[in-house]
């Protein structure tokens, strides 16, 4: 069956971490909303292992204390938070994630790390369809001016939240971004679901070629990778 971007069901995802490598840092929470009539969601408070930090910690208000005291062991909750994603794809639902390659890859570096079985390796290839705001944003204006951080973007839409750097909230906001985004930019929303995974990771190609380009130009290290929706280990090809 042909799935559209106006109605395909959605797993809204997001994590908040120790740090700002996808590679490295360690998850600290998780939040799945799913869009629907009802919404239905879940959050996890992780134990990463090692401290927080204080950087970290002033973006998502969690202690190292308060994580060892209250949160999971991260091989449990890295399984049950890949579980409910692979199930969604395969029932046919899709990711959505704000700046979805960090959010990703992360959870596949955490699962590798913790010597757990990747959603790559189970699905036998990338996960998608995936869905991200951030991405199709930079593909329908790019040449609007200013930052786009997920905060921006709602400004930017006419989108209420509020929360941010909060897990949950950070989803509860991307999903309405999305809604906006559709009503907006009206060559979305009949999209079919694959040919929209496509369009982004091409999008996401060029836009970190010609930032690749900007940076080179201005002595500074090309050091974006265009992959997408995974990023490939530092020091590995994009």
């Amino acid at each position: 069956m042909v799935q559209r971007l106006n109605d395909i069901d959605i797993l809204g995802f997001d994590t908040e971490t120790t740090g700002v490598s996808p590679h490295h840092s360690r998850l600290v929470t998780a939040a799945i909303v799913e869009s629907g009539p009802e919404e239905v969601s879940a959050t996890w408070l992780a134990n990463p292992g090692v401290d927080i930090p204080s950087a970290a910690r002033e973006v998502h208000g969690i202690s190292t204390e308060h994580a060892r005291e209250h949160g999971r062991p991260a091989d449990e909750v890295l399984l049950e938070v890949r579980d409910y994603l692979l199930r969604g794809l395969r029932e046919g639902k899709a990711i959505l994630a704000f700046n979805a390659s960090f959010d990703l890859t992360l959870l596949e570096s955490e699962l590798t790390r913790h010597g757990l079985a990747t959603m790559t390796e189970l699905l036998g290839t990338e996960p998608a369809p995936i869905i991200d705001p951030l991405v199709l944003d930079r593909m329908l204006a790019p040449r609007r001016r200013g930052p786009r951080r997920l905060e921006n973007l709602c400004q930017v839409y006419g989108v209420t939240a509020s929360g941010f750097h909060d897990a949950r909230a950070d989803v509860v906001a991307s999903l309405r971004l999305f809604e906006a985004m559709k009503t907006q930019h009206a060559i979305l929303a009949p999209l079919t679901v694959d040919k929209a995974h496509e369009l982004q990771r091409a999008s996401h190609r060029d836009w970190a070629r010609s930032f690749n380009r900007w940076l080179a130009s201005k002595g500074r290290t090309p050091d974006v990778a265009e992959a997408w929706p995974l990023l490939p280990p530092r020091g590995e090809g994009a």
